[in-house]
């Protein structure tokens, strides 16, 4: 390799892996589509509703299985317990609201003594789909995701011993934890009952998932080229599978640095980098779920957009390195707002989460 080789190399940019595959996955799609991505307009031209679930790059939710209805029921009681928090006033449910949508729609939640947190909260509905958690993914699994809200300093601030001290001492915790675990009140059996919990809140059933599965009549003609246009732009890149998004990392600011563009940065916005101290990790974050999309503003890690609108605008800028038409923004937004799906038989919205809210206020 002679010296102008290397000086190129050290000129190109080092990208994540899954970075790479993205960058590829857009090309290819945008070669092949290139004339329809112009304008909605050239989405007119009529075209097979025939789909085959199999082929395409997001699939259809299903509830989760054998799952003893006995431990989901602890569990729920445990997701809104304050005794798991050193002060006794915090509780899963603090920051993840179930009639808010499984998030809390503020830019940063605040956690013990009043210290804001240091990203934005994303929704707990359908997480157990996700490969990593929490936006730099420290956490391998929805047990080891409790430990660390446990042990944070800003958030439960506590440790296991003295849970299961407090939880010990209430005759029914002890009844329960007696009758679905053979060993009792254990850090394992909190941990385990939670996340089985977690594990049913899938939300099934959404327009997009009927339509994946044969009814080609459940989103409209709009929806659907925002779908096609979704594909082709190669969000899909990211954003695919079950969850719509949370099995990947990617770096945020691919063709375009966000963080100098928005400023003001955090340690926070290094993503990953903070878990691994990897070069290659800086800004890297894993990708979240659009499944609620529509339900949960704001948007990004700082919660710094208020509409899915402006998101799709600064993805297509930041993530595919083109500016999206605001025609084909509105198409795809439409499309998004196909995917929520159901909990407990009621569609999940927005008038849903209001009288969910007004239920739980009403409350005797």
């Amino acid at each position: 390799m002679n010296n102008d080789e290397k000086n190129v190399r050290k000129r190109l940019p080092t990208l994540p892996l899954q970075a790479v595959f993205s960058l590829l996955f857009i090309v290819f799609f945008t070669l092949s589509n290139a004339d329809e991505m112009k304008t909605s307009s050239s989405l007119n031209t009529p075209r097979s509703s025939n789909i085959t679930v199999s082929e395409e790059p997001i699939q259809p939710l299903y509830l989760a299985t054998n799952l003893d209805p006995r431990i989901v029921s602890l569990g729920k009681r445990l997701f809104n317990e304050q005794r798991l928090s050193r002060d006794n006033n915090l509780a899963c449910s603090h920051c993840h609201f179930m009639d808010e949508n499984g998030a809390d729609h503020v830019k940063y939640n605040v956690g013990r003594n009043g210290v804001k947190l240091a990203v934005n909260t994303l929704t707990v509905f359908n997480s157990s789909l996700n490969h990593r958690f929490f936006w730099d993914g420290r956490a391998n699994s929805l047990e080891d995701q409790i430990n660390f809200v446990v042990k944070s300093a800003n958030e439960f601030a506590t440790t296991w011993p003295e849970i299961i001290a407090k939880l010990a001492s209430d005759k029914q915790y002890q009844y329960d934890f007696q009758q679905l675990y053979p060993d009792g009140i254990t850090a394992d059996n909190i941990r385990n009952a939670i996340a089985t919990f977690e594990r049913t809140l899938i939300t099934p059933n959404s327009r997009f998932d009927q339509y994946l599965l044969g009814d080609t009549n459940a989103i409209t003609q709009e929806e659907k080229k925002g779908y096609r246009l979704f594909k082709n732009y190669g969000c899909v890149a990211c954003h695919q599978g079950r969850n719509v998004g949370g099995n990947l990392f990617m770096k945020f600011g691919v063709f375009k640095d966000y963080f100098t563009a928005r400023g003001n940065p955090t340690t926070a916005d290094l993503g990953r980098y903070n878990v691994t101290g990897k070069k290659q990790d800086r800004y890297v974050f894993r990708v979240p779920s659009l499944r609620l999309a529509v339900l949960t503003a704001p948007y990004f890690h700082d919660g710094s957009v208020k509409t899915l609108e402006k998101a799709v605008e600064l993805m297509g800028i930041h993530q595919l390195g083109r500016k999206i038409p605001e025609e084909n923004i509105d198409l795809i937004v439409a499309f998004l707002k196909t995917l929520p799906g159901e909990y407990n038989g009621r569609p999940l919205s927005s008038a849903t989460a209001k009288a969910m809210k007004q239920e739980r206020n009403t409350a005797p």
